[in-house]
């Protein structure tokens, strides 16, 4: 069938991949010896811990690596990968910290600071309406602006495009909204939930260790404020993505336990939704310090995020970081997300992002299919699904029928 459906906690997974990925796995004894450990609880769906994470880290064949994330994926999804309609929105570009990786933010008085009212963000959204189904919106924070203001926009958003889902704010920017708006984050959610928000991105997240944070973004949240943000809107029935930017100054365990914060959290709420690691993009921001991650970095830390969040449904190469052939390549090792079609981003491509904004939605999908892969065109949360054949212009989900979904189908 070309069209089915899941619900927010499956997100399209197969509901017996452990059973599928065990048969795909060769005899444990046939691993080498240093993987035997990562391979038996691959199988018996337990979690990883940081150690074997350092092990799959510090493997010398990042092939071997790559097929077991590979595998995983597959086990999950067979040979589907998925992407959706999307336009990016950057309210504005006026924060009130300065992260040192940071080369999209402004002060106040900048020449190119900008802040958009209600009517320009709507104008912003209005050229696309008729081919998205999602606005992804994260900015600064604003010295000026309360609830009020996002309840607004997000109010306006849904009248004039009930269609397109809200996928909008980052933890930073829900604290930073909550501290203005004198409101506990849980209840600032629940408010701009009721005005029309639909999910978080999740970014923000940078490192989960607070040494780390404190020299690339003091003044950000604390890493238990990222996880009680999201905690927070799971509880209220928000799913949200969660992220990781590396490469900076922080250690691979530090990686590997950031990854289990996010993976504990998930097996309290199960409200995340997709996995996106990005490496730093050094041009323009002010830190000279940072490692920055090869390709092959890149590689690994996907297919080693694949193999740690097994209870996380999805990993995204995300293009308008990591570039389209590193993302191709990326659905080798363990991705299955391509992201979408964008139409417009401003914080990675100020930070130095080279990606090309203009795909049409046939043009995104050569790279899944040059990859060997199935494209399948999803809405924000996972949900509705339907295969891909042709850019034909229309981007809605409406009436699917639902549809079991297996693996390859």
């Amino acid at each position: 069938m070309k069209s089915w459906t899941s619900d927010a906690q499956s997100c399209g997974v197969n509901p017996d991949w452990l059973t599928l990925l065990d048969g795909m796995l060769s005899p444990t004894s046939e691993y080498p010896d240093e993987l035997q450990t990562v391979v038996q609880s691959m199988r018996e769906g337990l979690n990883l811990t940081v150690e074997q994470g350092l092990i799959l880290w510090n493997y010398p064949d990042l092939n071997m690596i790559g097929h077991l994330a590979s595998l995983s994926k597959q086990a999950r999804f067979g040979k589907q990968v998925f992407f959706n309609s999307n336009l990016h929105v950057n309210q504005t570009n006026i924060c009130t910290l300065a992260c040192k990786f940071c080369a999209f933010r402004r002060g106040k008085r900048a020449k190119d600071a900008y802040a958009l009212s209600v009517s320009e963000y709507l104008s912003r959204i209005e050229p696309y309406e008729g081919r998205i189904d999602e606005v992804h919106t994260v900015g600064g924070l604003h010295p000026d602006w309360d609830v009020e203001y996002y309840e607004e926009l997000y109010t306006a958003s849904k009248k004039l495009y009930p269609h397109i889902h809200i996928k909008s704010l980052s933890a930073v920017e829900v604290k930073h909204i909550a501290e203005m708006s004198g409101l506990p984050t849980r209840e600032l959610l629940k408010r701009l939930q009721r005005a029309g928000l639909d999910s978080l991105p999740g970014g923000g997240a940078e490192i989960l260790d607070d040494a780390v944070r404190n020299i690339i973004c003091f003044g950000k949240e604390s890493s238990e404020e990222y996880i009680a943000i999201h905690r927070d809107a799971h509880s209220i029935g928000m799913p949200t993505n969660c992220t990781m930017l590396f490469g900076t100054i922080e250690t691979v365990r530090q990686r590997i336990e950031h990854l289990c914060k996010l993976r504990n959290l998930q097996n309290e709420s199960h409200g995340f939704q997709c996995f996106v690691p990005y490496p730093y993009l050094p041009d323009n921001s002010r830190l000279p310090e940072a490692q920055l991650a090869s390709g092959s970095e890149i590689l690994r830390m996907i297919a080693v995020s694949r193999l740690m969040l097994h209870n996380i449904p999805h990993i995204k190469a995300y293009r308008m970081n990591i570039g389209d052939k590193i993302s191709e390549l990326a659905l080798h090792y363990g991705a299955d997300d391509f992201d979408g079609t964008v139409g417009h981003e401003e914080i990675m491509h100020e930070a130095g992002s080279m990606t090309n904004l203009s795909y049409s939605k046939k043009q995104l999908t050569k790279f899944i299919t040059d990859a060997k892969g199935i494209p399948v065109q999803r809405n924000s949360i996972y949900t509705k699904f339907r295969r891909f054949d042709d850019d034909d212009g229309n981007s809605q989900f409406i009436s699917l029928p639902i549809i079991s979904m297996g693996v390859g189908e």
